[in-house]
């Protein structure tokens, strides 16, 4: 994992949520795990069961829960000292079915501006092959004074 100056400063706002805010999580409830995180680029995985629909598949929820999370993050190490991210536009399409193991995510960023960041984000069973693909978009805006 690369040690930057944007990388330290993501894991600083992340440590500095009230606990109220850190139990609620939805990353933590899907499973996921996060590995590098840099600008360039953001990996991390997660477990099929325990998200599953009805049918025994990994949930499209799911898959887009990672992607938004690994998206958002890329863009959140791009956007500069003061500055946040917030996504307006996610598209998953899913290519293949997982119904077991773990799913690993990648995420790179595609165009960097001032105002909005997108990232694409490829999902990959076990094998290595690749079950989602999604693209998301972020805003990129001054931080709140709370923030």
């Amino acid at each position: 994992m690369t040690n930057n100056g944007s990388e330290q400063a993501f894991r600083e706002s992340l440590a500095g949520l009230t606990p109220e805010i850190a139990a609620q999580q939805l990353n933590d409830k899907v499973g996921m795990e996060f590995g590098q995180l840099s600008p360039e680029r953001v990996t991390a995985t997660m477990p099929v069961e325990g998200n599953l629909q009805p049918y025994g598949l990994l949930h499209g929820g799911a898959n887009a829960v990672l992607a938004e999370a690994l998206g958002s993050t890329v863009a959140a190490l791009n956007a500069g000292d003061g500055r946040i991210a917030v996504g307006v536009d996610l598209n998953c399409t899913h290519h293949r079915a997982v119904t077991s193991g773990t799913v690993t995510a990648v995420a790179t960023p595609v165009h960097v501006g001032r105002s909005a960041v997108t990232a694409e984000i490829v999902i990959t069973d076990d094998a290595g092959r690749r079950s989602c693909t999604a693209r998301l978009t972020c805003m990129v805006r001054d931080a709140p004074p709370s923030a």
